[in-house]
């Protein structure tokens, strides 16, 4: 196969392909029930950021759920890295990727049918970060809406695994959506507190102090932490506890963190203007900064640079 070609390649249990070649049977067990799991890292300037941190976590949602791929965390480090590396050559100038490794519990077989394969699917992949769809929310904030679905319990799930499970923040997600297209979901926690989004962790500033929901309630996001620690560095204090919309209607300002964001401010939450007018808020900017710094890519400018306004 030509490495040069002009398609994105995949591995996909033990070799590579182009991603149109890649086929997932209709008996596999994450498409039946949705029995999987993965994790996802984005680069900057073309290189993966914490790919260590996020295959880390990926092991932990396999031990979590029992599923045993028959590879070690280096060995998927090696094969995510090599992914990247034939796919690099089709950015963009300025552009960057998602990277994901997605694994599914494997087929459930019948007996008869044939499968060669019916163990664990291994898939990592590539694709291009949604800068253009994105650009606004670092010109406008997010406009943050709670919808009437709460995250599911931990004592159901635990969200500290990155499932394939996703049905509960799609359903908000799409509840959110019906009435504002370009607002972004963050749920409550079955007992009323802020809980996250869809790939997303909150946080509220007052005072100059951060404030986060527990990591018991939340997908405890890598971009999360690495806001936890940058703000350490600069001297602002972070607190994780319970947050209800009382906190959030009167913060000075509020940002999310994610994979692809790092770091987004908040302008709104149900309505109401947070504090703070400037996009984003001087607590906001400087972790943004920080954050910049950190990766050496200014993180609002590659999303404003596609920015296109009628």
């Amino acid at each position: 196969m030509n490495e040069r070609a002009n398609q994105r390649v995949a591995y996909f249990n033990g070799e590579i392909m182009p991603e149109h070649d890649v086929r997932v049977p209709f008996r596999d067990r994450s498409f039946l029930y949705g029995d999987g799991c993965f994790d996802m890292t984005r680069t900057f300037n073309g290189n993966l950021f914490k790919i260590e941190e996020h295959v880390e976590r990926l092991f932990r949602s396999l031990a979590y759920l029992q599923i045993d791929i028959g590879l070690s965390p280096a060995e998927v480090i090696r094969i995510s890295e090599d992914v990247l590396d034939r796919n690099r050559h089709l950015l963009a100038d300025g552009d960057d990727y998602w990277l994901g490794q997605r694994i599914s519990r494997g087929v459930k077989a019948v007996g008869d049918e044939g499968w060669d394969h019916t163990g664990p699917a291994v898939i990592v992949e590539c694709q291009p970060l949604p800068f253009r769809e994105r650009a606004q929310y670092y010109r406008d904030g997010l406009k943050v809406i709670v919808p009437s679905v709460r995250r599911t319990p931990p004592q159901n799930l635990s969200p500290r695994t990155k499932t394939h499970n996703y049905l509960n923040l799609v359903m908000a997600e799409l509840e959110v959506h019906a009435q504002n297209p370009s607002a972004w979901a963050v749920l409550l926690d079955y007992n009323g507190n802020l809980c996250e989004g869809l790939g997303s962790n909150i946080f509220i500033v007052k005072n100059e102090e951060l404030f986060t929901p527990k990591a018991q309630y939340v997908l405890a996001g890598v971009s999360r932490g690495t806001a936890i620690e940058l703000a350490d560095e600069i001297g602002l204090r972070c607190e994780e506890r319970d947050l209800d919309l009382y906190d959030a209607y009167t913060a000075d300002e509020i940002f999310v963190t994610s994979t692809s964001f790092c770091i987004c401010p908040v302008s709104s939450i149900n309505g109401n203007a947070v504090a703070e007018e400037s996009i984003p808020g001087p607590i906001t900017g400087r972790l943004l900064e920080a954050y910049s710094k950190l990766v050496d890519c200014n993180i609002a400018d590659q999303y404003l640079k596609h920015l296109h306004t009628e």
